[in-house]
């Protein structure tokens, strides 16, 4: 029997802390995981947009691919950025267990992956937090963080200060002391967690901004021609990846100051592979000043999509 869940089935099926041990587990153990399909297609009279397909498998359990579409222009449309669909079948005989929504499972593991890496390189006593960017993700990054720190300020920065003041409203209903923020700069250098949820092409965070032992996570850019933060961030912290495969290949915050000749590829000091299987102890001292770049791996997908299927049988 498929199941078919909606957007609200799916998140309804992710609770965050049990996804973000999913995440952990799944990273520990490994799966295959081919480097995912990126493809630009042309949107007439705005920025392209981007196809994603993203598979993995674990063999003789389960087998997934997430077809996700990242549409820039949505926002000004009022509509999410991202849209797509997941598919979730048996490794064993290929049957079809389950599809779900992509963009719900997508937002879900990308802030339960931010917050995963968090755990590892963020101080325990992180007591504020600053979310830069007001979409889809700003909500779930907040739920997630909150779950292995207890922070005192929650702040959320976007362009248009009205989308921001939205995203507090809603998180203040969930019980977070959340407002928005109209001075980027000034919350930033406040801050002991700075979550970047955008598709900025341009540096939204200043490395020198970043005070000794805050951590710095960036989420949002997913492309070479995408970045958040510009490049004394990555030159002046310890750096970390989700896997450095996929930043290697994507992630701008790296591959241009890479490109420069200002870093190399050992800057990069582990992925959450090695974090996860304690290869790599994470942060080593209050004051370090730690980054974590991500652009998202089926990895994660796959780990969320079981956790849904699970909650089915039960």
């Amino acid at each position: 029997m498929t199941h078919f869940l909606t957007a609200e089935q799916t998140s309804a099926a992710l609770e965050m802390s049990p996804l973000i041990d999913a995440i952990d587990g799944l990273f520990e153990t490994g799966c295959d995981m081919p480097v995912r399909h990126h493809h630009s297609f042309d949107v007439p009279g705005e920025e392209a947009g981007t196809l994603l397909v993203m598979p993995a498998w674990r063999s003789g359990d389960h087998l997934g691919v997430k077809m996700v579409n990242v549409v820039p222009g949505n926002g000004a449309r009022g509509l999410p950025a991202i849209a797509g669909v997941y598919i979730l079948s048996s490794a064993k005989t290929g049957e079809l267990q389950a599809i779900m929504d992509g963009a719900e499972l997508t937002a879900r593991r990308t802030a339960a992956a931010s917050a995963l890496a968090a755990k590892y390189l963020s101080r325990p006593n992180a007591r504020r937090l600053l979310i830069v960017g007001a979409g889809k993700l700003s909500l779930n990054l907040i739920e997630a963080h909150s779950v292995h720190r207890q922070f005192d300020v929650i702040e959320i920065w976007a362009r248009r200060l009205e989308q921001a003041e939205l995203v507090a409203e809603k998180a203040r209903a969930l019980g977070f002391p959340a407002s928005a923020c109209g001075d980027l700069e000034a919350s930033a250098r406040d801050a002991d967690v700075i979550s970047c949820c955008t598709l900025s092409r341009e540096p939204l965070v200043l490395g020198e901004w970043l005070k000794p032992g805050s951590h710095l996570d960036l989420i949002g850019a997913f492309k070479p021609d995408m970045r958040e933060c510009d490049d004394d961030a990555i030159v002046n912290a310890s750096v970390f990846a989700d896997t450095r495969d996929g930043v290697f290949a994507e992630g701008g915050d790296i591959l241009q100051p890479l490109k420069a000749g200002l870093i190399s590829k050992e800057h990069v000091k582990a992925d959450l592979f090695d974090l996860c299987r304690g290869d790599h102890g994470g942060r080593s001292d209050d004051q370090e000043i730690t980054v974590f770049k991500s652009v998202g791996a089926a990895l994660e997908d796959l780990a969320g999509a079981m956790l849904v299927y699970e909650s089915l049988a039960e």
